[in-house]
């Protein structure tokens, strides 16, 4: 089997590329708000809309899968190979898009896609709908250049419609439907690049488990002359665990917390620095005026590989215009914690709690609230399917691509754990794109080089890599 010829392919493209785009418009008409239930109608629309599209494409297999309750619909499409020592992809993304309107400070209407500079303005445009739709023109290339009628690989869709509303179905979807999405491997086409000219491979993401403290003192507000200093004051005792989370390192200082923790080596600490990271720029990004951190890491190195705890919110007693001299009744501590590789969510909230309850003094009531918890997920560097992902960039980039990772969290590793298998990004969204922000748009040649890189993938895993090799 030879893998996908790179001027075919580009040729092929560059045929349909009109077509191609005039059907991703139609699709971001459409406004699939999951967040927003006057939408829901829309959202299915969505499904019906893609569903359609890719049986359209070739896909033998494409079908509306329901969500539990009243949840959004999902779409699931699949096209075997026909081959039996082929492996199987599944490719992972979501249809549903943020809230959109024209007052937020978008130029034009947001559901009505516009073409300015070879960039396509659309909510959904980057996220997630243009980087979902170029897997429909990159098997059509595949197949084109390489005259087979079925991939090379056994290739599977789920898209979601719920994952900009926090994918609260997605586990439950996942599991009743575990035997149809077995796979060998899940393609994440959710995520992005460094920059246009520096063309990445996202290699993992955060974990993430977030909590809310309540801390109950007296029975009510008290006086602070009669009281004050001989009672437990809850909001003091709030302000003591936050300023307790660090070190003066600023490592968490929750005993337990690294338990697990899968260190960086020194290769992937040598493929971060290679990255042209300009730390001024990133703190303009961060409105922020000065990095800080855990010791002995850079900057990259904390946001995409080390765990991290925030002090997301904390509130207490009077908050009205000048004084009110009180011993409040009652505090509350909003933290969230981001995991990396090895860490267990169950565990973390396990050592939350128990430092929690060994700080607090008699008289402090508490009670911890956690919200979840989504896991950590990493694909080696030497992972064969890694490799094949790399090369495919590699030919519709025409240069060397490099790694990075995500510091936050998404549904992946949900697939990753309920399914079994190796999670890999393929996105080619550049931070520019403004991903939940008015004028949200994507690079057109960029999306073209996504399905390039589809187009080569399939062909690629097929030849240098069967299951059970890594």
């Amino acid at each position: 089997m030879s893998t996908t010829p790179d001027n075919a392919v580009r040729a092929y493209v560059a045929d349909h590329r009109g077509t191609f785009l005039d059907a991703l418009a139609d699709w971001l008409r459409i406004p699939s708000v999951s967040a927003d239930p006057e939408r829901a109608g829309d959202v299915r629309r969505s499904a019906e809309w893609l569903a359609a599209e890719l049986a359209d494409t070739g896909f033998p297999t494409a079908e509306i899968w329901e969500t539990e309750g009243d949840g959004l619909p999902a779409v699931f499409a699949e096209w075997p190979s026909g081959d039996p020592s082929a492996p199987t992809v599944l490719v992972y993304g979501h249809h549903d898009v943020q809230p959109a309107a024209r007052e937020d400070g978008w130029h034009t209407d947001p559901f009505e896609p516009r073409t300015v500079d070879g960039r396509l303005y659309a909510r959904g445009a980057a996220d997630d709908k243009g980087q979902v739709f170029f897997h429909t023109l990159g098997v059509r290339a595949h197949l084109a250049a390489t005259g087979r009628t079925a991939p090379a690989v056994n290739l599977k869709l789920l898209i979601e419609g719920e994952e900009e509303s926090g994918s609260p179905n997605f586990p439950a979807l996942v599991r009743t439907h575990a035997d149809r999405l077995a796979c060998d491997a899940v393609i994440v086409s959710d995520t992005g690049m460094w920059a246009a000219d520096t063309p990445t491979v996202c290699t993992g993401m955060r974990g993430l488990t977030d909590c809310q403290i309540d801390l109950f003192g007296p029975d009510q507000d008290i006086h602070s002359g009669s009281f004050g200093g001989a009672v437990p004051n809850p909001a003091t005792e709030a302000a003591r665990l936050a300023a307790a989370l660090h070190d003066d390192d600023r490592r968490v200082a929750v005993p337990g917390f690294y338990d697990g923790v899968i260190e960086l080596t020194d290769r992937e600490r040598e493929l971060f620095a290679e990255l042209p990271f300009d730390e001024a720029a990133w703190l303009r990004t961060a409105h922020s005026h000065a990095a800080l951190g855990e010791a002995g890491s850079t900057t990259l190195e904390r946001i995409w590989a080390r765990p991290t705890a925030e002090v997301n919110g904390i509130s207490g007693g009077y908050q009205g215009p000048g004084g009110k001299t009180i011993v409040p009744a009652a505090a509350q501590l909003k933290l969230s914690f981001r995991l990396v590789a090895g860490q267990d969510a169950d565990a973390v909230q396990k050592s939350v709690r128990d430092w929690v309850a060994a700080r607090l003094p008699a008289g402090i009531r508490h009670e911890i609230t956690f919200w979840g918890a989504t896991r950590p997920c990493l694909t080696p560097l030497d992972h064969p399917a890694l490799r094949s992902v790399v090369r495919a960039m590699e030919r519709a980039f025409g240069q060397t691509v490099r790694f990075t990772r995500e510091g936050g969290s998404g549904p992946a590793a949900d697939l990753q754990d309920i399914l079994d298998v190796p999670v890999l990004f393929l996105g080619i969204s550049v931070p520019s794109d403004g991903w939940h922000a008015p004028n949200e748009k994507v690079e057109l040649d960029l999306l073209m080089k996504g399905v390039e890189t589809a187009a080569h993938l399939w062909g690629d895993l097929a030849e240098n890599w069967r299951p059970g090799t890594a």
